[in-house]
């Protein structure tokens, strides 16, 4: 059988076609809570070790991505979650909605910064904390001295000067709620902690709905003081803005983020390639640009503007009791404070 030099081409450019077909990129459906100025940074690294792997980001704050995970439980979209609070992965956990994975890197994270069972169900990332972003600038116009203490900004000069995240959509706001009632006690709703936040709401001027937005209203004079978590006041001190980062003494609450693999997805194989990219020494040097502590320690390098002992004044966060009490917790702060908080998008 005789065949032409032009039909021995045509089959094998028929052949590279269907070559290339199969050689299509797997999408990953990855459900985030990252700041978006994170994304980048983190998805073209791990193109640089998994090309053929597309993310596509589905972004929110923690709340209101959380509340879309257990939304949609019934008929997941999901494939990962990366960069979503321990708190909520925890309670995904309880929904029995992660698939357990050891990731391959999973030795060399801190066994605190990690689901305790084995294998887990979700692995931390970084810390994010508490911090207070404090204008210099407006304060001195006002006569307003800088806090040292959370309970200094319930005195009367802050009236009106002080904005926090809301705790139903913000996953920065829910682990302050969290923090000061394990500090100051819950009681179902009459303990010290409950008693803390109603002195603080007489103060508050707006409840926003991201993490980063108080921080933001604070660097740019808007408010004296901006409740938020440390890698926006980093970030926004860096930038020139003229703010002061506090870290009130009693402690700070805290969150991890954290990677895990939605259960059911029909794309189990790029997603372990994601979580142990997730999990790994190149990701956490890049986690460690932003944040102060990373799951695997001496990874981060030392950020200007956060205290040598900052991790030392991280409460200790019981992620199970968060996941646990969030519903109770968030339907009474909401009772009592959502009155003040932003208009919802």
């Amino acid at each position: 059988m005789h065949f032409s030099v032009k039909t021995i081409a045509i089959a094998l450019i028929g052949l590279a076609a269907t070559g290339a077909a199969f050689a299509q990129k797997t999408q990953l459906t990855v459900y985030t809570a990252l700041e978006t100025d994170q994304l980048k940074a983190y998805q073209s690294a791990f193109n640089k070790v998994e090309p053929d792997i597309e993310i596509k980001w589905v972004r929110d704050s923690t709340g209101v991505i959380t509340a879309k995970l257990l939304a949609e439980k019934a008929n997941p979209q999901a494939d990962v979650v990366w960069g979503v609070a321990a708190s909520s992965m925890a309670l995904f956990d309880k929904q029995g909605m992660l698939e357990p994975y050891a990731p391959l890197n999973l030795d060399a994270v801190m066994p605190q910064y990690r689901d305790k069972k084995n294998p887990p169900a979700w692995v931390g990332m970084d810390v994010f904390g508490a911090v207070v972003c404090f204008n210099t600038v407006e304060a001195k116009k006002k006569n307003i001295p800088i806090p040292t203490t959370w309970k200094d900004l319930t005195k009367p000069e802050y009236k009106g000067q002080v904005v926090m995240p809301n705790p139903a959509s913000s996953g920065t706001g829910y682990f302050d709620v969290a923090a000061w009632l394990q500090l100051w006690g819950d009681d179902a709703g009459k303990g010290g902690g409950w008693k803390y936040m109603d002195a603080l709401h007489e103060n508050i001027a707006q409840y926003t709905h991201s993490g980063s937005k108080p921080c933001n209203m604070a660097a740019s004079g808007e408010y004296v003081a901006g409740i938020s978590f440390e890698y926006r006041g980093y970030t926004n001190k860096a930038k020139g803005a003229p703010i002061e980062l506090v870290f009130p003494k009693e402690g700070l609450g805290w969150d991890l983020e954290a990677v895990g693999i939605y259960k059911g997805t029909k794309k189990l194989d790029a997603a372990k390639k994601l979580a142990n990219w997730a999990t790994s020494k190149d990701a956490m040097l890049l986690y460690g640009k932003n944040f102060a502590v990373t799951a695997q320690p001496g990874v981060a390098p030392k950020l200007a503007g956060i205290p040598d002992d900052y991790e030392a004044r991280l409460i200790k966060m019981d992620f199970e009791k968060s996941a646990t009490n969030r519903e109770r917790t968030l339907a009474e702060w909401t009772r009592r404070y959502d009155a003040k908080s932003e208009a919802k998008k």
